[in-house]
């Protein structure tokens, strides 16, 4: 069995559609907190990490990860780049120690912080379990 592996310039191509921000699991998100009357600011622009929702008068911050791209341990996250696999996974390393590091700056400046997994979002509670969250956060 051969695997399609793309040719450079393909690659580039497809690799430059990423979206850094404003990606669907990030609207999504966004869309549950709105429904829930949850107020929120978008970019986190001046705190560590740019969180991609900021509740600034709950002093949470959201961060919404692709779990491909931030190494998560499900199976989308577990999976092995098959082209360049030595780049990419020093990339997924990086990604990780710079989300770790972004965490730990916002929790010592007394932010609470919340990680939300891409693929976490496929649970048909998830909005409700998000929003339990969020107020969870603000009583704690």
């Amino acid at each position: 069995m051969t695997t399609d592996v793309f040719s450079p310039e393909k690659r580039s191509a497809v690799m430059r559609r990423v979206k850094g921000r404003d990606t669907g699991p990030e609207r999504a998100v966004r869309r549950m907190l709105r429904a829930a009357g949850i107020g929120y600011r978008l970019g986190g622009q001046g705190l560590p990490g740019r969180p991609d929702v900021v509740m600034k008068g709950r002093r949470t911050a959201v961060f919404v990860h692709g779990c491909f791209w931030h190494g998560h341990d499900c199976p989308r996250g577990a999976r092995k780049p098959k082209a360049n696999a030595d780049y990419w996974l020093a990339k997924i390393a990086r990604n990780r120690a710079r989300d770790d590091r972004a965490v730990a700056e916002l929790e010592a400046a007394g932010w609470r912080v919340l990680i939300v997994w891409e693929c976490e979002m496929r649970a048909p509670d998830f909005a409700e379990r998000l929003v339990a969250r969020v107020r969870d956060q603000a009583a704690a």
